[in-house]
C-alpha cells in the first residue's frame, strides 16, 4: 500500500525515537487507513507509549516522518504541535475533570459549536456509549467503566481524525476489561473512527484491533492482523508472546516434513533448512487432543480449570512438557496418564540452532 495513499489516514516511514542518547524504538514503519483501528502490544518498556506520545505530538521524532490526512506532522526536521494535530487521547488514568459533570465532562472540547450543535453532539454520544441518564452525574460517581466510556465519549466528541488509546483498560478488572474491550470497538466502528491502541494485554489487542503491531526491544516485530500473528508469527518472540504453546525439537526428514516426539508433520521449513537439519516446532494447546484410544501417553503435570476447558501441561516420555486444552468433563489427576493425539493442521517452525560454546 502506498503509505501517502488517499485511503491512508496515518503513515510511518521508518521513525526512530531516542531519548538522552539512548534509543527508545527505531525503524517503526506502518500505515492505517481511515476506519481502521491499530494496536502497538508488547511488554512493558517496549517503546509502545513513547511512540504513542510521538504519534500525539508530545514527543519529537530523531529521524524517518509521521503524515497524518497526507500532511507531514513529525520528521527530524519538523514537529507540528499537539494541539493543531486534530488528535484525540484516551489516557490510563481516563483524566476527567472532577469538579465537571458527565455533560459538561463530553463538551469540553467543542467550545467553537454553536450551543445546539454542541448539545446535540454531546446527547448523541451518551447515547452511543449507554450513559444518556448519567448527564448530571460527577465522575466521582461513576463507576470505572462508566468514566472509561465518558473519557471516550469526550475523546471522540471534537471528531479527531485519529484517536490514541493508551493502555485504557489497565485499571478495570479482568471482566469488564473484556467486556468494555468489545464495546469499545463496537463504538469506534459506529463512529467510523482510525485509532491506534497501546497495551500489553494480547486478549485487549485481539478483541479491538484490525491489524497489530508487536513491539519488542524498539523494533516492530511483526504489522499483521491477529489471526495471522497467532498462527504465523515471524520469529521466536512472537510465537512465544501471543497466544500460549510450546516449541519442542523436531528433525527435518523432507522438504515438508518434520519428525517430532509426537509423530511426523507436515508443513513449511524454515528458510534455508535442509535434510536432517534440527527445527524447534510450535505447537499450540488446540494442537493436541484428547484421545482415550490413543496409543500415545502423556503424565499430566499440571492443569488450570477455565469452565469449558481444562488447560493441561503433560509431560512426554522424554521430559519433554507441552500443553493441550481439553473439554473439562475429563477431569483427570495430576500424575495421570491420558491418550492424546495431534491435530496440528499449520506447521511452524523456526531453526534450532545450537548456543556458541
Amino acid at each position: 500500500m502506498n503509505h501517502l495513499s488517499p485511503e491512508v489516514l496515518l503513515s510511518l516511514a521508518n521513525v526512530s525515537h531516542t531519548y538522552q542518547d539512548k534509543s527508545t524504538f527505531s525503524q517503526l514503519s506502518f500505515s492505517l487507513r481511515k476506519g481502521q483501528i491499530g494496536c502497538l502490544l508488547g511488554p512493558s518498556g517496549c517503546g509502545k507509549t513513547t511512540a504513542l506520545r510521538c504519534l500525539a505530538g508530545f514527543e519529537s521524532v530523531s529521524s524517518g516522518e509521521i503524515h497524518l490526512n497526507g500532511k507531514l506532522v513529525s520528521s527530524a526536521d519538523f514537529h507540528l504541535p499537539a494541539e493543531q494535530r486534530h488528535i484525540g487521547m484516551v489516557f490510563q488514568d481516563y483524566a476527567l475533570f472532577p469538579h465537571l459533570n458527565v455533560e459538561k465532562n463530553v463538551a469540553f472540547g467543542l467550545h467553537r459549536l454553536e450551543r445546539h450543535a454542541r448539545q446535540k453532539r454531546v446527547d448523541e454520544l451518551l447515547e452511543v456509549v449507554g450513559l444518556q441518564g448519567f448527564k448530571q452525574a460527577y465522575p466521582h460517581e461513576l463507576s470505572g467503566g462508566q468514566q472509561q466510556r465518558v473519557a471516550l465519549a469526550r475523546a471522540l466528541a471534537p471528531r479527531p481524525d485519529l484517536l490514541l488509546l493508551d493502555e485504557p483498560f489497565s485499571n478495570l478488572d479482568v471482566a469488564l476489561r473484556e467486556r468494555l474491550g468489545l464495546e469499545v470497538r463496537d463504538i469506534l466502528k459506529q463512529q467510523n473512527a482510525t485509532a491506534i491502541l497501546v497495551t500489553h494485554d494480547q486478549h485487549e489487542a485481539f478483541a479491538i484491533a484490525d491489524e497489530i503491531g508487536i513491539l519488542h526491544q524498539g523494533k516492530i516485530q511483526q504489522w499483521d492482523s491477529a489471526y495471522q500473528i497467532y498462527h504465523e508469527p515471524l520469529n521466536r518472540f512472537v510465537a512465544d508472546f501471543v497466544g500460549e504453546g510450546v516449541l519442542i525439537p523436531g528433525k527435518v526428514l523432507a522438504h515438508n516434513q518434520i519428525e517430532i516426539e509426537l509423530g511426523v508433520v507436515a508443513g513449511n521449513m524454515p528458510v534455508d533448512c535442509c535434510l536432517g537439519c534440527t527445527v524447534d516446532v510450535l505447537l499450540r494447546p488446540d494442537d493436541v487432543v484428547h484421545d482415550d484410544l490413543s496409543a500415545l501417553q502423556a503424565k499430566v503435570m499440571a492443569k488450570a480449570f477455565r469452565g469449558a476447558d481444562f488447560l493441561y501441561t503433560l509431560e512426554l516420555a522424554s521430559g519433554q512438557h507441552i500443553l493441550s486444552l481439553v473439554p473439562s468433563h475429563h477431569n483427570h489427576a495430576i500424575g495421570e496418564k491420558i491418550g492424546i493425539k495431534l491435530e496440528i493442521d499449520h506447521v511452524i517452525a523456526f531453526h534450532n540452532k545450537p548456543l556458541a560454546l
